[in-house]
């Protein structure tokens, strides 16, 4: 079976890094980007080898195909899904999926009514270490999962003029930090029936750290902190009845998990990953594409959609 042809659209910073990934994606090849501006498309095929550069997304949505990355900021991510999937090509979307929950359930929608393939690029769910842990929560070796504590926090320079805070660009603690926690704990967890935030937010509006506290009408919880304003570990932990699990800082790009069973010694276990990490999301894509799937069964469009309800109302809760 030959290679799946990919596209990149959006010649960005993540876009960089994920056309270097594909030198580890073993079923897929990039072989077109396209931009707003062709010279920035020139500009980006030359770096990185690829054969075709269009100046205009509608030629990218219309040449020879199987699957599009979506690499431009969240914000103009709706527009662009939508006529990828009218043009039928299957689509990863960067995280996260959309700054709206309007804007997520159109595109669910209509990829949905026109069965083809498209999924959010959460990258770390796809990494070996995180596979581990999936494994280790579905046999039983934690019994019942009843909490999620982590963080996230990434120390920026305050700058308006950056994506990062800019909220028309979909900038933001919650988007750009908030997304891996609230999916990281979402995995394993379901939605939550309370959510609680508290926070900050810089001079021009768009948040700068959260807490946040979800809860399950039968105890369970998860917590997460995030923000610009502080560094921090990058760490998570999944409680059960019978054990715990440390994911190793930092969590997102994760390779090295502790394991605590009731009554043993602490097990530590390194699952290295190919390249940067990316790679494994490329290739599940083409996985559910050779068994014939529209959904991932690992990051479903469901898991998108509630991901995308709960920083709705965390925004909601921050006054955004």
């Amino acid at each position: 079976m030959r290679p799946l042809r990919w596209g990149i659209a959006g010649p960005g910073r993540i876009a960089d890094i994920m056309a270097a990934e594909f030198a580890h994606v073993q079923n897929g090849e990039l072989v077109a980007v396209g931009s707003r501006s062709l010279d920035r498309a020139q500009a980006f095929a030359q770096r990185h080898g690829i054969a075709e550069a269009y100046g205009s997304y509608d030629e990218l949505m219309a040449a020879d195909l199987d699957a599009i990355y979506l690499a431009t900021p969240h914000a103009q991510h709706t527009e662009l899904a939508l006529a990828a999937i009218e043009a039928g090509k299957a689509l990863l979307v960067e995280k996260s999926f959309t700054t709206s929950v309007a804007d997520t359930e159109r595109i669910v929608a209509a990829a949905r009514a026109k069965d083809v393939f498209v999924m959010e690029a959460m990258w770390t769910r796809f990494l070996p270490a995180v596979a581990r842990l999936r494994a280790l929560v579905a046999d039983g070796s934690l019994g019942q999962v009843r909490a999620v504590q982590g963080d996230l926090f990434a120390f920026r320079d305050y700058d308006p003029a950056d994506r990062l805070f800019n909220a028309e660009l979909g900038g933001g603690a919650v988007f750009d930090l908030g997304v891996y926690v609230i999916s990281f704990a979402q995995q394993f967890l379901g939605m939550p029936d309370v959510v609680h935030a508290v926070g900050g937010r810089f001079p021009n509006g768009v948040e700068s750290e959260v807490g946040m506290l979800f809860g399950w009408s039968d105890g369970r919880f998860a917590s997460e902190a995030i923000g610009f304003t502080v560094p921090g570990p990058g760490r998570q932990i999944v409680a059960g009845t019978e054990g715990w699990v440390e994911v190793k800082p930092r969590f997102h790009r994760a390779d090295t998990l502790v394991v605590h069973r009731r009554g043993e010694a602490a097990v530590e276990e390194f699952l290295p990953k190919r390249g940067s990490g990316y790679c494994y999301e490329v290739e599940h894509v083409g996985e559910c594409l050779a068994a014939g799937l529209t959904e991932s069964p690992i990051m479903s469009l469901d898991d998108t959609l509630a991901v995308q309800r709960l920083m709705g109302e965390v925004l909601a809760q921050l006054g955004r």
